[in-house]
C-alpha cells in the first residue's frame, strides 16, 4: 500500500529540534518499531530452504523472489527490498489516520523531512493513534483510522517482506511487491495521490506482465481485471468528489451541510448498487452501509485512485509495455513536485504521440 512512513529512527534526532514533544515520542516509537522489524529479518532464501517453513508459505516466498527478479527486468529499483522476511507478531502492522474539514475535501497534512507534506499519518501505537484522532475530531474534523499491512521506506532501508502482507492470494501479493518497489523507483515530493496512483498502475500492470511471462494466463487476466476494477472505482470516486465539491462551494450552514452530506451519501450508495457493483470484475460489494459522507474516509480512498485513466492512457501510448511506460514517465516528471507531476503527465498525453 506504499505508506510513506519515513518518520523513523533516522529522523528522531533531527525531529527533536523542531517538533513538539508529542511528535518526538511518535518518531521515537516509529524508530523503535522499525529497528525491531529490521532486527527480526530472515533472508527469504533461508526461509525457503528451511524444512520447518510451511509449504504454502514457501510457495509465496518463492513467488516474491521471482517477482523481485522480474521487477529488475522492468527497470524497477528493487535493490534489496523484499530479500528478507520479518514476522511482526500481529495481524495489523499499523493504523493510518486521515482527517479533513467537514465542509471541504481538504486533507489535513503532516510534514516530514524529505517526503514533504503527507495526507496521512501511520501509527504503530493504536492508543496514540486514537488520542490524535480524538484531538482532531474535537476540532470538528472528519477523521478515519484504517489498518495497513505494508509500507515503504523509499529505499532508505532494505524493507523486508512483512508477515502482514502474506495473507494475500498470489496475484495480490505480486501486485503488492511491485507496488512497494515502484516507490523506490519513482517518487514525487509532496504528491501522495500521484505516487500512490502510479504505484497502483505499476503494481497491477507489472503483475499482469509477470504472470503472462510465466505462461499463467489466468493470473495475468486476474491482475488486469483488478486494475480495471481500480479504474471503475476511480471513476466512481471522481463523480462523488465532484458532486461534493460543487455542494461545498455553496458554503452551506451547519444544518444544510449535514442534510446535503446525507443526501449525497444516499446518492453514492445508489451508485454502488446500480452502476459500480455490476461493472466490477473481481471485487464484490456487499450492501452499502447507511452512513453519512466522511471526507477523511473519501480522501483516504481516492489517494490510491486519482486520475488512474492518465496512467492507463500513458500505458497505451507506450504500446502496453509497462517497462517503457515507467521509464518514460520517470523522465517526464523528473524534478517535479506536488501537482506539477499530474500537470506534466496530462500535458504530455494531450500532445500527439511521436510519429502520429
Amino acid at each position: 500500500m506504499g505508506i510513506l512512513f519515513v518518520a523513523i529512527g533516522l529522523f528522531v534526532g533531527y525531529g527533536t529540534a523542531y517538533l513538539a514533544s508529542g511528535e518526538v515520542r511518535y518518531l521515537t516509537r516509529a524508530g523503535l518499531e522499525e529497528v525491531r522489524i529490521l532486527e527480526g529479518r530472515r533472508p527469504l532464501e533461508q526461509m525457503i530452504a528451511d524444512p520447518k517453513t510451511a509449504p504454502e508459505t514457501r510457495g509465496l516466498l518463492s513467488l516474491v523472489v521471482d517477482v523481485r527478479g522480474f521487477a529488475d527486468s522492468l527497470g524497477l529499483d528493487a535493490g534489496d527490498t523484499y530479500t528478507s522476511y520479518s514476522d511482526v507478531g500481529r495481524d495489523t502492522l499499523l493504523v493510518v489516520l486521515s482527517a479533513s474539514p467537514k465542509d471541504c475535501l481538504c486533507p489535513y497534512l503532516w510534514k516530514y523531512p524529505i517526503v514533504g507534506r503527507v495526507p496521512y499519518k501511520g501509527f504503530f501505537d493504536t492508543k496514540m493513534a486514537a488520542k490524535e484522532e480524538k484531538k482532531l475530531a474535537d476540532r470538528g474534523l472528519d477523521t478515519y483510522l484504517r489498518p495497513a499491512g505494508a509500507f515503504s521506506t523509499l529505499g532508505w532501508f532494505d524493507d523486508p517482506l512483512l508477515s502482514t502482507a502474506m495473507g494475500r492470494d498470489s496475484v495480490e501479493l505480486a501486485a503488492t511487491v511491485f507496488h512497494e518497489i515502484s516507490h523506490n523507483t519513482l517518487y514525487v515530493k509532496s504528491a501522495t495521490p500521484f505516487n500512490e496512483s502510479f504505484a497502483q498502475y505499476a503494481g497491477y500492470r507489472s503483475a499482469e506482465a509477470f504472470f503472462r511471462a510465466r505462461g499463467d494466463t489466468l493470473s495475468a487476466r486476474r491482475a488486469a481485471d483488478r486494475w480495471a476494477d481500480e479504474q471503475v472505482l476511480g471513476r466512481y470516486y471522481t463523480g462523488l468528489t465532484d458532486r461534493l465539491e460543487r455542494f461545498y462551494a455553496t458554503r452551506p450552514d451547519t444544518a444544510a451541510l449535514e442534510a446535503g452530506r446525507a443526501e449525497i451519501g444516499s446518492w453514492a450508495r445508489a451508485q454502488l448498487d446500480s452502476t459500480v457493483g455490476p461493472a466490477l470484475r473481481t471485487y464484490r460489494l456487499g450492501p452499502a452501509p447507511a452512513r453519512p459522507v466522511n471526507n477523511a474516509r473519501l480522501i483516504s480512498a481516492t489517494i490510491y485512485r486519482t486520475r488512474l485513466e492518465l496512467f492507463e492512457a500513458w500505458h497505451e501510448r507506450h504500446g502496453g509495455n509497462v517497462k517503457q511506460a515507467i521509464a518514460a514517465l520517470g523522465a517526464l516528471i523528473e524534478g517535479a513536485e506536488g501537482d506539477e507531476a499530474f500537470r506534466r503527465l496530462e500535458a504530455a498525453l494531450a500532445q500527439a504521440p511521436p510519429g502520429a
